[in-house]
């Protein structure tokens, strides 16, 4: 018989339901957490630039500028990057869907339909798994929230805009985003910012709405969520430039007459946008659940279920996927060094072939449920 004391971790008197918390942080923490972002707008406005900025890395180090000649005959592309990013020993597999192509056509009618099947198609993959046989290794890839980047010459929102937000508001969080700010003055800013909130209200536009905090919040958070919402739509500048201000090692953008700092909340809102996503991704995730997948899964089912949205890959504009692993540790880029790329892999090819072998998978599994399914009920019959 073991003689060893077992000690209580908790007080004396205590069922131990305070630990409940505890558990559910170490399971969420050992099994990682998926986020998908999407960034649309139109070429130029620096959307690859800013999503460097915002994760630390070069997600896009293939990418070739096209010509101008080029992008008379481009179509709207679907460009999916897959990144592993580890900080402080959380794991988060992040996806950034790019849309380049978009707006750059003369003539730029529907140019957004293949981004909305893209997202329906998501939906669909995510509802066909969730009604299959194994439902415990479901991979999430339904787009959580959309950054919106409107051109900051265009003096408020273009025609295009407006229809895509209005096409594209009860599928996805969308946050609207002033590109190159620094190409304003402060002035300008918050009057562009005051325009763009008010066209959004005129058209009825629902953008994702901040969450009120609870009164037993901290005064600070309650603050920090204030000044979240004030900030939209926010007004950013993207840079992978290290530079050196005051001796201090900045990302930023150097000009005849001084710097621009990325990070710096008196010069843009690029802060305050990493934030947003810091502090309410688990919250823009719930949405996505709540609300826009449980529209579109009442729809499907409303009309009987139907036939399965052809896949991404199959698309006529082909979607690129590469794979990355990033550790985001204090020790590893505090000095405001981009960290280091460990691995990339293009899985384009490969990825179609194993959703067809998996399809095939289920369908025999179903197969053997239907003839177990007919020897009972012949069994029956016997007995009879």
């Amino acid at each position: 018989m073991s003689t060893d004391t077992f000690s209580n971790p908790d007080m004396p008197g205590y069922v131990g339901f305070a630990n409940l918390p505890n558990q559910i942080h170490r399971k969420s923490v050992k099994r990682g957490f998926e986020f998908t972002l999407m960034v649309v707008g139109e070429s130029g406005l620096g959307k690859s630039t800013l999503i460097n900025t915002l994760f630390l890395t070069d997600l896009y180090p293939d990418r070739v500028v096209t010509s101008a000649q080029e992008n008379i005959e481009k179509t709207v592309k679907i460009d999916v990057s897959t990144v592993e990013i580890e900080e402080r020993g959380v794991k988060v597999r992040l996806t950034v869907v790019d849309t380049p192509g978009y707006g750059d056509a003369i003539d730029n009618t529907d140019c957004f339909q293949s981004i909305i099947h893209y997202i329906n198609d998501q939906f669909e993959r995510y509802l066909q798994d969730e009604s299959g046989l194994n439902r415990r290794h479901i991979v999430d890839n339904r787009v959580h929230c959309c950054f919106y980047f409107i051109n900051p010459a265009g003096h408020g929102l273009k025609p295009l805009d407006i229809q895509f937000m209005k096409q594209l508001h009860n599928k996805v969080n969308i946050v609207p985003v002033l590109a190159k700010a620094d190409t304003l003055t402060k002035q300008e800013v918050t009057k562009l910012k005051r325009k763009v909130l008010d066209e959004i209200e005129e058209n009825g536009i629902h953008i994702y709405p901040l969450p009120d905090c609870d009164t037993d919040e901290e005064e600070d958070y309650k603050e920090q969520v204030r000044q979240l919402k004030e900030a939209v739509p926010f007004a950013v500048v993207g840079s992978t430039t290290v530079l050196d201000v005051g001796g201090k090692k900045v990302r930023g953008r150097q000009y005849p007459w001084g710097v621009i700092e990325v990070e710096n909340p008196s010069h843009c809102d690029f802060i305050k946008l990493r934030c947003l996503l810091g502090t309410h991704m688990q919250d823009l995730t719930e949405v996505t659940q709540d609300v826009h997948y449980e529209n579109y899964r009442s729809e499907r089912l409303a009309k009987g279920g139907g036939s399965p949205l052809a896949s991404a890959s199959t698309l006529p504009n082909a979607t690129t996927t590469s794979t990355t692993t990033i550790n985001n540790n204090p020790q590893t880029n505090g000095n405001g060094v981009p960290p280091k790329r460990l691995s990339n892999s293009s899985a384009g090819g490969p990825e179609k072939d194993r959703m067809a072998i998996e399809l095939e998978e289920k369908e025999a599994q179903i197969r053997k449920m239907q003839e177990m399914m007919a020897r009972m009920q012949a069994q029956l019959q016997d007995k009879k």
